[in-house]
């Protein structure tokens, strides 16, 4: 299986049905969805296309009778942040499949947008650990909080290298969705 972003082939390199939202240069956002037999709803206008994987991360793409070279030039699939060339042209894309969406309906996503100042709970649960001390210097990633939520721990991390400045829960405490967890300096 092949794949471009969230665009993934079958083994007869038929493009599989989803819809993703592509920001493009942090600018326009335009809803893609492939569809059966070969055509891709554009905003709800639909194209007949054909993509071709040529090697590596270059590609080829018809769309609407028209001809494109495209070439994946870094793709982050953490981010979903991806810089194509087409037709010569860089761009910086970014993809949200009905997922992303979702999480982001829910505010689990809030964490991101967060100011390092606070880490607060993604998602009502309960504090099942809290491996860091008042004081402690802590780099990005490092786990500060460990939340059970829907029967599964969830480790919170460092969104970037801080101080744990304050700790407001303690472990074993039930918490609600956006509660204050712990100030960070």
């Amino acid at each position: 299986m092949n794949s471009i972003g969230h665009f993934r082939t079958n083994a007869s390199n038929n493009y599989l049905c989803c819809m993703i939202k592509a920001t493009i240069n942090g600018e326009s956002t335009l809803t893609l969805e492939t569809q059966q037999g070969g055509q891709v709803a554009i905003n709800g206008k639909v194209f007949p296309a054909d993509i071709k994987h040529i090697n590596g991360g270059t590609y080829h793409l018809i769309l609407n009778d028209k001809s494109y070279n495209v070439e994946v030039i870094i793709s982050d699939t953490k981010t979903k942040k991806h810089t194509l060339k087409i037709n010569g042209k860089i761009l910086e894309v970014e993809l949200k499949d009905r997922f992303d969406e979702l999480l982001k309906e829910l505010g689990i996503d809030a964490a991101a947008g967060q100011k390092i100042g606070d880490l607060k709970a993604p998602m009502p649960g309960l504090v099942v650990d809290i491996p860091v001390t008042e004081g402690q210097e802590v780099k990005k990633g490092d786990t500060l909080v460990i939340l059970e939520a829907m029967k599964m721990e969830n480790a919170l991390k460092a969104m970037a290298d801080a101080v744990v400045k304050k700790i407001v829960v303690k472990k074993g405490q039930a918490v609600e969705k956006n509660e204050l967890l712990i100030q960070m300096a």
